[in-house]
């Protein structure tokens, strides 16, 4: 048989916010060359014009700000792009002579040897990564919402104002009444810009709502009472493919839910959740998962799960309690997308009297 790789030619893109720095070599030979360009759209091109065979080169470069868009970019000439993994990567970023010239050349050989090994990912396409930016934005504004509420409150209660019957809601209507004068200088401008953020808060709530009609999908996963139009969105804008998935454990092990693991011998350790994958998407289903646990929350197989947890007692188990459901709040938002099912809130003991 053939060997197709002894024509092809490796090359490792080191990405930094100014520079690439490129490192190449033949799969048939041990040593390569380095050059370095310019981070820019115009000598990307440039570069890849003067490939000698766009077909037959493989091009690896680690995840980033730039990879989604860049990829984009080189796999219109014919190449082979390889989105390497980053966080998992330890021997590039673990390396005690790490600099770019050497990262690019650790990503060309691995490449070249196996590209199992750089943990290769796939971006979205370039319009979910679009509406996902909505998302995103509305995120920070958020962030920024809670700090200034949070900020203000602690302003007032320095300048001995009662702040106990202020709440995030009636914020900026109360808070002028009992705002000392000696702190308008310092809170005017906040609560301005805190009423600013709301409202823009409010335009991006209504462009989630319209991009949620553009994917039926979430109307599926939003049957689920603790699933609102932002988690829906970011799970499907995220996720792309559930077909891509072959269980809904692989799926709760991408978004980070299942928890590390050190092994070895007769030690295996009880560790934390990995975080890896998307963390607003994580964050999103631990907040529908507090909402199931939580007053509003209603009695479904979600909830009884978790309260078992939640028994034991203590903090950790509360959160232990959170995480799971999240886990198990991922698997079923997966099962009703691709399988198309109504949600059944009660479904274990339907079954069990189904069985029956």
């Amino acid at each position: 048989m053939k060997d197709t790789r002894s024509n092809k030619l490796f090359l490792g893109f080191d990405v930094s916010s100014k520079t690439i720095e490129i490192y190449g070599r033949m799969a048939d030979s041990e040593e390569g060359k380095n050059i370095q360009i310019k981070n820019t759209k115009a000598s990307i091109k440039k570069f890849m014009e003067k490939l000698p065979d766009p077909g037959n080169t493989v091009i690896a470069m680690e995840t980033g700000f730039d990879s989604p868009w860049m990829s984009d970019m080189i796999s219109a000439y014919g190449c082979e792009v390889i989105v390497a993994h980053a966080r998992e990567l330890a021997l590039i970023w673990g390396s005690a002579a790490k600099c770019d010239r050497r990262d690019a050349e650790m990503l060309a050989r691995l490449a070249c040897f196996d590209k199992k090994l750089l943990h290769p990912i796939k971006h979205a396409d370039a319009e979910s990564r679009n509406d996902l930016c909505v998302i995103k934005a509305r995120d920070t504004l958020v962030r920024m919402k809670v700090t200034l509420i949070n900020t203000i409150r602690d302003l007032l209660r320095s300048g001995g104002a009662d702040v106990s019957g202020l709440t995030p809601e009636n914020l900026t209507k109360k808070a002028s009444k009992i705002l000392p004068v000696e702190l308008q200088p310092a809170l005017n401008g906040l609560l301005t810009q805190l009423c600013h953020i709301r409202e823009e808060v409010k335009r991006y709530d209504r462009i989630v709502i319209r991009l949620c009609k553009k994917y039926p999908a979430t109307t599926k996963v939003r049957q689920i009472r603790g699933v609102g139009p932002i988690t829906a969105l970011s799970f499907v804008l995220v996720i792309g493919d559930p077909k891509r998935f072959s269980s809904a454990e692989r799926l709760a092990a991408y978004l980070g839910l299942v928890p590390r693991r050190d092994q070895s011998g007769e030690v295996d350790k009880q560790l934390g959740i990995t975080k890896q994958g998307n963390s607003f998407i994580r964050r999103y289903l631990i907040q529908g998962a507090n909402y199931i646990l939580g007053h509003y929350g209603e009695d479904c197989d979600l909830k009884t799960h978790g309260l078992k947890i939640a028994a034991r007692g203590g903090k950790i188990a509360k959160r232990k309690a959170a995480v799971a459901v999240a886990r198990k709040l991922s698997g079923l938002m997966y099962t009703l997308w691709q399988n198309d099912e109504v949600y059944d809130p009660h479904y274990k003991q339907n079954h069990r009297r189904k069985t029956a």
